[in-house]
């Protein structure tokens, strides 16, 4: 006799797929820190802290290039400044040709120290030419000389400014300090040559810098 349809086994009806997650975009990691587009761009950076830096340029370039721009962080300033304190030239010049060469090479280094001087020439040369009459005047020599405690203020600033940097530093923060207050000290009141200053505060912090890299390295 053929089974009733009540007594058929019960069938349960099929799983509903669970809807597949959106896709989602790759992981590329932290995003690239600014640099400039090109050349130009890197050429009229310079054009323009250099027109700024009546009395010095350092202060400048800290505030263009760390806090305005962001091509560099307050760190890498402080140690591409380092190496240009160490090399003949000027601080700034060899400060700009290491910049360049950073992001295009010897086409960078070329056009960031054409950007630093090309401008400022200029005004050196027109300025030069009124020397003679208008610079000599009282009035103008006071104005010069009260612009010369402006730059003291700007170069005074921009040391506070990079200080913070030291925690970064492989010697870390208070030998970093200590090594500051040595090299102020031979500057303000033993008077040092800077090249002794250099050879002797410098070696000791890449001494220290060495030995703390080392350590930090070891199993």
């Amino acid at each position: 006799m053929a089974p009733s349809p009540s007594t058929a086994p019960d069938v349960p009806p099929p799983a509903l797929a669970s809807p597949a997650p959106p896709p989602t975009a790759p992981d590329d990691g932290p995003p690239a820190p600014p640099r400039p587009e090109s050349l130009s761009v890197l050429f009229w950076a310079f054009t323009w802290l250099a027109l700024q830096g009546f009395g010095g340029v350092l202060a400048v370039a800290q505030r263009e290039l760390v806090e305005r721009l962001g091509w560099m962080s307050r760190e890498e300033f402080v140690e591409t400044l380092a190496v240009a304190q160490v090399l003949p030239g000027p601080n700034i010049v060899n400060l700009s040709l290491m910049i360049g060469d950073r992001f295009f090479g010897l086409r960078g280094a070329m056009v960031a120290l054409a950007g630093m001087l090309a401008f400022p020439s200029v005004v050196v040369l027109v300025l030069a030419a009124l020397s003679t009459t208008w610079l000599a005047s009282p009035q103008m020599s006071g104005a010069l000389r009260g612009m010369g405690a402006v730059s003291a203020g700007l170069i005074l600033a921009t040391g506070l400014k990079l200080l913070p940097s030291l925690r970064q530093n492989p010697v870390g923060f208070w030998p970093g300090a200590v090594l500051a207050a040595l090299v102020f000290g031979a500057t303000v009141w033993l008077k040092l040559p800077l090249f002794w200053i250099v050879l002797s505060v410098g070696g000791l912090g890449m001494t220290l810098a060495l030995i703390a890299l080392k350590r930090s390295r070891a199993p």
